[in-house]
């Protein structure tokens, strides 16, 4: 299996990009780096991308708010970009659901 293919047979996301240099390789070509997007990031990372605290991402993990997988010996949290990804829809979702109910009740009065 290629590695960019995952078990379920789709594609995970690359990066291909070509380096240009003054003198070329030995080979004539250009070089090429691929990068593969990285599945699972540290809870430290999904903090970061939220904007809360190492503290504050461990408890939604807790809670089950955000799903999360223990690996390692150590049993370092790791989430799926997806699952982050699904996190953060289901929260503009339930804003959404708000917004409209105090605009439904402003309305009654």
């Amino acid at each position: 299996m290629p590695a960019h293919a995952s078990k379920a047979g789709g594609l995970t996301p690359r990066v291909e990009q070509t380096l240009w240099t003054t003198t070329p390789p030995p080979s004539g070509r250009s070089a090429t780096i691929v990068a593969m997007a990285a599945r699972f990031m540290p809870l430290a990372d999904v903090a970061e991308t939220l904007s809360i605290s190492a503290a504050q991402a461990y408890a939604l993990v807790r809670r089950g708010d955000l799903r999360a997988i223990q690996v390692g010996g150590r049993g370092q949290w790791r989430v799926e970009v997806t699952e982050l990804e699904a996190y953060i829809d289901r929260l503009y979702a339930e804003t959404e659901r708000q917004a409209r109910e105090q605009r439904e009740v402003g309305q009654e009065h």
